[in-house]
C-alpha cells in the first residue's frame, strides 16, 4: 500500500511539473509579446517563470529520487560482492533521507524566516521560493523510506 500511495504521488508530481513546464513557456511568452509587439513588457512574467521552474525541477528531483534516476554511489556497487552491496545500498539511501530531511527542514526554516517579505513583481510572499524545496525534501523522505523498505524486502521500487 506505501508504495501505491508513493507512486501516486511521483505520478502527482510529474503531471504537476508537465503543467508546470508549460506555464513557464505562456508567461515567457507573454512576456516576449509583450516586449516585442505591445512594447510594453509585463515584469512579472519573468519572476513567475523563475519561480514556475524552482517548483518543476524540485518535483522532478524528487522523482528522479524515487525512479532512481538520481546520479549516486550506486554505480560503483556492481562491482562490489552482494554482501557489500546490500548494505551499501542502505547506506545510501539512508543519506538520501537524511538529505531530505535536512533539505525539508531548513527550506521551512528560509521560508518561515522571509514569509513577510514580497517578491514585488508577483505580490506574493516571498517565502513561495522556497515551498518546493520543502515539499521536494518531504518527498525524498517518504521515496527514500519506501527503497529502504523494499531493499529489506528483497525488492526494487517499480519506476513509473
Amino acid at each position: 500500500m506505501y508504495t501505491k500511495i508513493c507512486g501516486v504521488l511521483a505520478r502527482l508530481c510529474m503531471w504537476l511539473g508537465v503543467l508546470g513546464l508549460i506555464a513557464v513557456i505562456a508567461a515567457v511568452s507573454w512576456q516576449v509579446f509583450g516586449r516585442y509587439v505591445l512594447n510594453d513588457t509585463p515584469t512579472w512574467a519573468e519572476s513567475l517563470a523563475l519561480l514556475l521552474v524552482l517548483y518543476v525541477t524540485m518535483f522532478g528531483v524528487a522523482v528522479g529520487v524515487r525512479d532512481s534516476g538520481h546520479i549516486g554511489l550506486e554505480s560503483f556497487l556492481v562491482l562490489a560482492p552482494d554482501w557489500l552491496r546490500l548494505k551499501m545500498e542502505f547506506l545510501i539511501h539512508g543519506l538520501i533521507l537524511l538529505f531530505g530531511a535536512a533539505m525539508a527542514w531548513s527550506c521551512i526554516s528560509l521560508a518561515e524566516s522571509v514569509w513577510d517579505y514580497r517578491l514585488p513583481t508577483l505580490g506574493i510572499s516571498e517565502g513561495w521560493k522556497y515551498v518546493p524545496a520543502s515539499i521536494c525534501g518531504v518527498l525524498i523522505v517518504l521515496f527514500s523510506i519506501e527503497h529502504l523498505i523494499a531493499l529489506a524486502h528483497g525488492r526494487e521500487v517499480q519506476a513509473n
